[in-house]
């Protein structure tokens, strides 16, 4: 019985992360009509998207046993100590099973990758669809913004490859396909005069979803093997204005406290422009309040003062603090306010106890 090894590559980073699998180059087999194993990866694509330093992850690869003999995995060599395997070592014909990988990334910071190394007695491992140059795309961007990546499919198929459905999990994840038709532009991957696409991703605009991006494309084609393909769309999306803090509770307060003064402040999120953003006016509905605001010395931030006014009725008060910005998603900004107003001779009987 020949020994094959695939190698799975586990790429992580405290940003992102992926995994996925590729075959490495097989001993050689001898031809034989007999009974034999076939390894398929169900999925060979895994990316972690945004993780914390120090967060364990575990990730189990499916594997099927598309051959008509037992599949025998009889190791899973980790590339470093942080990496410990578990594997089934006897697939059945027609089932499946796994290696499973665990890692600690308490002691990294930025993109890693590690690798963990399984040999078993199959036949085959061969994608019938695959992308390059990976097969995730990853964005980082303020909301409000798109970008764009790509990546082109290619097939080991025989028959003409063609998508049929392009599946996206949001509108605003855009994807097109465009059929590569000059030479210069083809991958050198997959079979010769096979055809293959290009497939561009746009994700963003005024209505993404801020927070962690985890999302998968489903491509659907005609691949009698592999019809389905999952390109994983992952990264983070962040507000493009800031403000701390979101609320302002002022509690009881009289005129003359040092508590009848509060900063909200305003900034933007953008790491490239952030001297574009500008306040044009700052105004409340709260009775007995006075607005102001001014630029910081830092760029792209301001400092909005709200003060009770010196003739401010005693009592609960309640309303909203507007901050009114050139930002096209956030052009009006809304700081619920709230507290209690107490009267001069209160506050006075108060401090002669």
């Amino acid at each position: 019985m020949s020994k094959r090894i695939i190698v799975m590559t586990l790429a992580l980073a405290v940003s992102a992360g992926s995994l996925f699998a590729q075959e490495a180059k097989p001993a050689a087999v001898s031809e034989t009509s007999a009974p034999a194993p076939r390894l398929t990866i169900v999925e060979p694509v895994k990316d972690f998207g945004t993780i914390p330093k120090g967060d364990k992850l575990d990730w189990a690869f499916v594997i099927k046993n598309t051959g008509d003999a037992d599949l025998v995995i009889s190791a899973a060599k980790p590339s470093c100590g942080c990496t410990v395997a578990d594997f089934d070592k006897v697939i059945k014909p027609g089932q499946s099973g796994k290696v499973t990988a665990h890692v600690d990334t308490t002691n990294f910071a930025g993109p890693i990758a590690k690798t963990v190394s399984v040999e078993s007695n199959h036949a085959t491992v061969k994608p019938y669809v695959e992308a390059a140059p990976v097969g995730f795309v990853r964005y980082s961007m303020l909301q409000g913004e798109t970008q764009s990546q790509s990546l082109t499919l290619y097939s080991e198929e025989d028959e003409p490859f063609q998508i049929t459905t392009i599946e996206s999990p949001d509108e605003w994840v855009k994807v097109t396909s465009t059929k590569v038709t000059d030479e210069k532009q083809r991958v050198a991957a997959g079979k010769a005069d096979q055809n293959q696409y290009r497939i561009d991703i746009v994700v963003g605009g005024l209505d993404a979803r801020i927070g962690p991006l985890a999302e998968k494309v489903h491509i659907v084609t005609n691949s009698k093997h592999q019809p389905d393909y999952w390109v994983s769309v992952t990264g983070v999306i962040r507000p493009s204005v800031r403000v701390e803090p979101s609320t302002v509770n002022f509690g009881e307060v009289a005129p003359k406290d040092s508590s009848a003064t509060r900063l909200v402040y305003v900034r933007s999120s953008s790491l490239t422009t952030p001297e574009a953003l500008k306040i044009t006016k700052a105004e409340t509905t709260v009775p007995g309040m006075i607005v102001s605001f001014k630029p910081t010395a830092n760029k792209g931030e301001f400092e909005v003062t709200l003060q009770v006014a010196a003739d401010a009725k005693p009592g609960d008060v309640q309303g909203d603090l507007k901050v009114y910005t050139n930002d096209k998603v956030n052009p009006i900004i809304t700081v619920p306010v709230k507290g209690t107003v107490k009267s001069a001779v209160a506050a006075a009987g108060t401090k002669s106890k």
